[in-house]
């Protein structure tokens, strides 16, 4: 399952010595995430992404992270057609950031943007947005980029301790998904965790009162609601294969 650098390949620290002419094209072909099969998500976008994604929890290095499940196999995104287009309605801000990432300094303490210069969408013949201006001050829209990640990273972090929390209850159960393929073959999902209904209704009214009041409760009912997506996911799967 994943862990937060992903398909990035090639990542260095933003700079106008280095990037004074480079100008970046995202937001029309997704073709770096077509072979994961799950994306991190953070809590203020569980509400969109369970209108057509499964969302689970998934423990990486300690720590625990809600993700949208993408494809019910190893290395298959669902969402990212043969030319590169993303078919879902939302899409995940993990995958709206790239290719630019935070990367965190020695001290650990503050952050530096880097950019993933393997992205097809770099280019030094203009196509897109400029990092830079003529100046070498920085555009607009590098600006913008700075802002989206400095909001992403605090809500990555908070969603850790969201998740942290929910764990700590006991809540979360390893979960499984089996289907039969076209050749009624078993296949299997596994790598994430679900949150148990008995556990939840066993907790303490105390318990569930500070799970309301931290907005918990109602993120857990829209992942447990989520799972029924798994269904429109076998169905998709069936319809990319047919093509």
């Amino acid at each position: 399952m994943p862990v937060q650098s992903l398909f990035y390949e090639e990542v260095v620290s933003v700079s106008k010595q280095q990037h004074s002419n480079l100008s970046v094209k995202i937001g029309t072909d997704y073709t770096f995430a077509s072979k994961i099969n799950a994306v991190p998500i953070i809590a203020n976008e569980v509400s969109q992404s369970v209108q057509e994604y499964p969302v689970v929890f998934v423990e990486n290095d300690g720590s625990v992270m809600l993700n949208a499940i993408l494809g019910l196999e190893k290395e298959q995104n669902l969402y990212v057609t043969a030319e590169g287009k993303w078919q879902g309605k939302y899409i995940p801000a993990f995958i709206r950031r790239y290719p630019f990432i935070f990367a965190l300094n020695e001290n650990e303490k503050t952050f530096t943007l880097c950019i993933d210069e393997k992205f097809s969408g770099c280019n030094q013949e203009g196509r897109g947005e400029r990092l830079f201006d003529a100046e070498g001050e920085e555009t607009q829209f590098l600006k913008n980029v700075l802002n989206f990640l400095k909001i992403y990273q605090a809500q990555f972090q908070r969603t850790q301790q969201i998740a942290q929390k929910i764990k700590d209850l006991n809540l979360l159960e390893s979960a499984q998904i089996r289907m039969n393929t076209e050749q009624n073959e078993p296949l299997f999902l596994s790598g994430f965790s679900t949150v148990n209904r008995e556990k939840l209704q066993q907790l303490s009214g105390e318990q569930l009162a500070e799970l309301m009041q931290l907005g918990l409760l109602e993120l857990i009912y829209l992942h447990l609601q989520s799972m029924n997506n798994f269904s429109d996911l076998v169905e998709l799967r069936k319809q990319v294969l047919d093509h």
